[in-house]
């Protein structure tokens, strides 16, 4: 079987999990958490070379302060033990997103994160943290206009690599397969610029439940697929 090389999942369904559970909210972002830790040692475990998730959104501001507390308290927790397990397993950790509106102990601890794990060869994983593709984007521009207002680029040199590079994804692939937990058929402003070519796939499953047999049949279906990128077989009408 093909293993993609880069899997993108968008972490979706925590609070109707917990609805149907009958239990708060917070505790389905906490079984959200460890469905992905379970998922991560997959993707080690099955060679998958890159591995991005959607965390954290710039809209899941929005939501109550007990539910942004609890989400922020799971990060407290959860972040200095995914350090120790990114070192067992070779794993490099990225962000994507602003996270600098984040409590600086967390800001702290996912500096820190990167800066332990930047050695590391084996699986990247890079964690959507106050990501939004649009702003992701407008970042990008306002990078690409500074280096314009100073003479170090002429607009008309400015390319889709040049784009790209100024991505916080800058240098990783772009994703094969884009996954969205709990069968919402929309990307919600997930990488929008990287995702133009990935396959993509709507499993009913809530993110709590996701196991490594629904992330398996998401990469059968993905290998049933032709990528044409735009392009078109010699056969072909």
């Amino acid at each position: 079987m093909n293993i993609p090389s880069h899997i993108a999942i968008i972490l979706d369904g925590n609070g109707r999990w917990a609805k149907k559970k009958g239990v708060p909210r917070a505790l389905g972002h906490k079984e959200g958490c460890e469905a992905l830790k379970r998922t991560l040692d997959f993707c080690n475990d099955i060679g998958v070379k890159y591995f991005s998730v959607y965390a954290f959104s710039t809209e899941n501001w929005k939501r109550s302060r007990a539910e942004v507390f609890a989400l922020i308290q799971l990060m407290r927790f959860y972040l200095p033990r995914l350090e120790k397990r990114a070192m067992e397993k070779n794993t490099r950790v990225m962000t994507m997103g602003d996270i600098s509106a984040f409590p600086g102990d967390v800001q702290k601890m996912l500096d820190r994160l990167k800066s332990t794990t930047a050695g590391n060869t084996g699986l990247c994983f890079i964690m959507g943290f106050n990501y939004g593709g649009r702003d992701e984007i407008r970042r990008a521009v306002q990078k690409i206009a500074e280096k314009v207002r100073l003479g170090e680029l002429e607009p008309q040199d400015i390319s889709e690599d040049t784009i790209s590079a100024h991505l916080d994804t800058a240098g990783i692939p772009d994703p094969d397969l884009i996954i969205r937990a709990s069968g919402e058929m929309r990307l919600s402003n997930f990488m929008p610029w990287q995702g133009a070519y990935a396959e993509l796939e709507f499993p009913e499953v809530l993110w709590p439940d996701f196991s490594n047999e629904d992330l398996m049949k998401a990469i059968e279906i993905y290998n049933g697929r032709e990528r044409r990128f735009g392009g078109r077989n010699e056969d072909e009408a």
